[in-house]
């Protein structure tokens, strides 16, 4: 963090490959959670745009919520972010 408390990053790359700023996350009273969007606030942390605590007051996430979307990504790539794809994976498991 910088001096003022906010993030020395002014962007990091996204999802896609661009870049990604402040501006480009989806807005604060987002209800429905598309793998895109989910995708774009976990590289936003994992880039330091974003704290953990920020994003999920932010978003109004739980941490549970934001670490279940970052450990399907790095288990599964972006299709595990998809609804009926955590329910497979999560009956996978047991």
């Amino acid at each position: 963090m910088g001096r003022d408390g906010r993030s020395p990053f002014v962007q990091v790359i996204g999802p896609a490959g661009a870049a990604l700023t402040l501006a480009d996350l989806p807005a604060r009273d987002t209800k429905r959670w598309v793998i895109r969007r989910k995708a774009e606030v976990v590289a936003a942390v994992d880039g330091g745009l974003l704290s953990l605590d920020e994003a999920c007051t932010r978003y109004s996430l739980s941490v549970e919520e934001f670490l279940s979307w970052e450990r399907a990504i790095r288990r599964y790539g972006l299709s595990g972010l998809r609804a009926t794809r955590a329910q497979h994976h999560r009956a996978a498991r047991r």
